[in-house]
């Protein structure tokens, strides 16, 4: 059996009644629904990246922001919330607005999580980049990256503020995130000399 009938029927044996979100980014602090219990989870063959150009919250069109996506590859820590089946269908509509507020970007999709509390393995409903679409961008220069953190600004503030405030929330969940944390100090940094004249 597969499908639908297979994933629910997952559901059920993992925890009747309850339904489970991975969070990976602002979820994780956020999450904007009620639920049953939160535990540390890890998402095996996708990671945590500043992969995503941002035109409006983080950015503009002339000046591209970069925001987080799950990208193929690696692994993942971040929080399992786990729901009431009956609010399934409710929490996850507002979930997907909440996601894909400019067009289509993240997929949902029911993956296998591990929670670090238990080692438990529960199916959790996870968004992932698309990496077909266009503002997926996996391969950012550093450079290139550095500089949109310095320069770009959105509607929902400035690009810098975005990374510091996530390192920040991930710290106070007990989550390190050697990378992230590697942007900020560098973006944060004045910007090299330039060599002497000769």
């Amino acid at each position: 059996m597969s499908g639908p009938a297979a994933r629910a029927g997952l559901e059920r044996r993992a925890d009747p009644g309850l339904v489970w979100i991975f969070g990976y980014g602002s979820l994780m602090w956020r999450p904007d629904f009620r639920f049953e219990r939160s535990a540390p989870a890890r998402l095996e063959g996708w990671h945590r990246a500043l992969c995503i150009r941002s035109e409006h919250w983080r950015g503009t069109p002339e000046r591209p922001g970069c925001v987080l996506g799950l990208a193929p590859g690696g692994s993942c820590v971040g929080r399992a919330f786990a729901i009431a089946a009956a609010e399934q269908a409710a929490i996850l509509a507002a979930l997907d607005a909440r996601e894909n507020v400019r067009g289509y970007l993240y997929e949902r999709r029911l993956l296998p999580v591990t929670l670090l509390d238990t080692g438990r393995v529960v199916p959790a409903w996870t968004y992932l980049a698309r990496t077909e679409d266009p503002r997926f961008e996996r391969d950012l220069p550093r450079a290139e990256l550095v500089r949109r953190l310095r320069t770009a600004h959105g509607r929902g503030g400035s690009n810098l503020d975005y990374l510091r405030e996530t390192v920040a929330h991930l710290a106070e969940l007990g989550i390190r995130e050697g990378e992230l944390e590697s942007l900020l100090t560098e973006a944060l940094g004045e910007p090299s000399p330039s060599p002497p004249a000769r």
